[in-house]
């Protein structure tokens, strides 16, 4: 029977184990780098979506573009890294942010849909992929 032994270049070895031991560090930052260009997108739309085409003046009083933010990343019950962008409740007229929300984006009885999360969800989509590409790069880079 042949045998076959086939070394890897041993710098190449350390890295692959640094990058192991520094993954807890690592995927956080990543996934930060990808969630703020979908919450600048999300807030970009929302800004051009609240207080258009109304029959009457704008209320918007800035509490829901301000609630927007990003959640710590988290790690689920499955080992997977989760971050989130969302809106933080409650607002100062007791009201949901959330609700306002959604009706922002699907309108509802005289006022029509201004979909805002939607449109950043798919125009965002390969620019976060790249984003977190890049901040890997970096960070793997630097062990």
């Amino acid at each position: 029977m042949a045998k076959v032994t086939i070394k890897m270049p041993e710098d190449f070895l350390l890295r692959v184990s640094r990058l192991n031991e520094k993954t807890d560090e690592i995927i956080p930052r990543v996934l930060k780098a990808g969630g703020e260009i979908v919450l600048d997108k999300i807030k970009s739309n929302l800004d051009s979506a609240v207080g258009r085409d109304t029959k009457y003046p704008s209320r918007s009083t800035g509490q829901l573009a301000a609630s927007l933010g990003l959640s710590p990343v988290l790690q689920d019950r499955d080992g997977n890294h989760n971050i989130k962008i969302g809106f933080s409740e409650p607002r100062r007229d007791g009201d949901s942010n959330a609700k306002i929300a959604n009706i922002i984006e699907y309108g509802r009885s005289g006022q029509p849909a201004k979909p805002f999360l939607k449109p950043a969800k798919s125009t965002g989509r390969q620019p976060c992929i790249e984003a977190m590409k890049a901040k890997l790069d970096e960070e793997v880079n630097k062990i």
